[in-house]
């Protein structure tokens, strides 16, 4: 018997989703729990699993159509029925398609074209679809005979960009017979800023071709509208500190090896910060609160929002009490999630209740930023690069010397409704305080 593919249902106060991309063709097999399409929601976007094993018969609902929860978008069959259907024709440009993998739709052209006579070896187009990449890269791909699955993508999230393909017929041309190919680069090669760490994730531009008009993804919708409405609700005022990493530098580098032996984790900077953060918090309650009509919610825990950046936006899941764990189950929280939220795995409980948030604009270099609130928090902490810098200090004999120190200038984007500037600054020198003369055991 055949087997309905619904939009299934991510939360009690979500009701409908975007389907923003099929990880599977009619007539492909799937197997039971393996990924079959991709969905965007005001919450979260994830991927959806096939709710049985069989081939993929019919798709009823296309790529950037947004239906109800329970709507059949598909029908996965046993394989012995009639030929797999087509999927219904893609929406008009006008419609607000996109691929959440590179936030760009498919042009019409590309979409509706078949793809161009190639030699037998050339890449299957599926195992193409697969791959993070645009239309455009995938349209060189076919025209160079490359295999994007054998490629180390080097934009953000492995996708390959434009440049990889480049590069690689490039070497192809000029490389001796009978040597092997690889891309002239790749993340590995990335260098770390001084004192911090590779971004997991770096963000280049998406690869576009100039002049085009392409509409927004669901998420990156979501995310406008909601910067616009906090800007508009919040008395934003910034504060900036500068702090002495150096003690939290020299015990990160001594302790990174034998901490990820013993625990089976990267002991990164972020819990560090979220720890200060909450420190301060205990002393000053009004940061983790929020406005509530012409009442101010006081909140029992700390629910610490460790906003992600994706190759597809931005998310801000949330670590829920926070206050409660110790050093070592705050980098497992913050680990857990940043790897759920990049591979799509979270649920709308996983980005609901923050109460304090906590960005890092650092690890693509920014010295500071200057972030937006994230609703219905009253504030927001920027962590800029850490950077080694001359600095005034005082030597044991009490004498002013000059000496090399690790830098790193913490921002705070609170909500003047609630907190003032004292305050707000107050908090801020406590946490600037339990980083410089850090004691606590990691």
């Amino acid at each position: 018997m055949p087997t309905d593919v619904v939009m299934p249902q991510m939360g009690e106060s979500i009701f409908e989703g975007t389907i923003t991309k099929w990880l599977k063709k009619p007539g492909d097999k799937v197997q039971r729990d393996e990924p079959l399409f991709e969905i965007s929601t005001d919450k979260v976007d994830a991927e959806i699993p096939a709710p049985a094993t069989g081939v993929l018969q019919e798709i009823k609902v296309s790529e950037g159509n947004t239906v109800q929860v329970n709507t059949v978008v598909g029908v996965i069959g046993d394989g012995n029925g009639a030929g797999a259907r087509a999927p219904l024709p893609a929406p008009p440009p006008a419609s607000p398609a996109a691929s959440v993998g590179t936030g760009i739709p498919a042009r019409p052209a590309e979409r509706s074209s078949a793809a161009p006579s190639v030699p037998q070896s050339a890449p299957v187009a599926g195992a193409d679809d697969d791959v993070r990449s645009s239309p455009l890269v995938r349209k060189l791909a076919r025209e160079h005979n490359v295999d994007l699955s054998k490629i180390h993508g080097t934009g953000a999230g492995g996708r390959v960009t434009k440049q990889d393909i480049l590069d690689l017929v490039e070497h192809r041309s000029s490389a001796p017979a009978g040597a092997p190919l690889k891309p002239a680069f790749g993340l590995s090669g990335t260098p770390a800023r001084q004192g911090g760490e590779v971004p997991a994730r770096p963000a280049p531009a998406p690869a576009v071709i100039p002049g085009d008009l392409v509409p927004m993804s669901q998420m990156r919708k979501i995310i406008a509208q909601r910067m616009i409405e906090s800007r508009r609700t919040s008395a934003h005022v910034h504060c900036m500190f500068e702090v002495d990493l150096t003690r939290i530098v020299n015990l990160r580098n001594k302790l990174k090896s034998a901490f990820e032996q013993r625990h089976g984790a990267r002991l990164t900077f972020m819990p560090f910060f979220v720890r200060a953060a909450i420190i301060a918090i205990q002393q000053f309650p009004i940061v983790n609160a929020s406005v509530e009509g012409e009442s101010i919610r006081y909140h029992k825990h700390v629910n610490a929002g460790i906003a992600v950046a994706l190759d597809w936006g931005l998310i801000v899941p949330v670590l829920k009490n926070a206050d409660d764990l110790n050093f070592l189950g705050l980098q497992r929280g913050i680990t857990d999630l940043g790897e759920r939220a990049r591979s799509k795995k979270l649920t709308p409980a996983d980005v609901e209740g923050a109460t304090f948030t906590i960005t890092n604009p650092g690890q693509f270099g920014a010295v500071f930023g200057l972030p937006i609130i994230n609703q219905p928090n009253v504030a927001i902490m920027g962590v800029g690069g850490i950077t080694k810098q001359p600095m005034v200090v005082t030597d044991q004999d009490g004498n002013d010397c000059i000496a090399i120190r690790s830098v790193v200038h913490l921002t705070l984007g609170y909500d003047h409704r609630l907190v003032d500037g004292a305050v707000a600054d107050q908090f801020m020198a406590v946490v600037k305080k339990t980083l410089e003369n850090w004691s606590e055991e990691v």
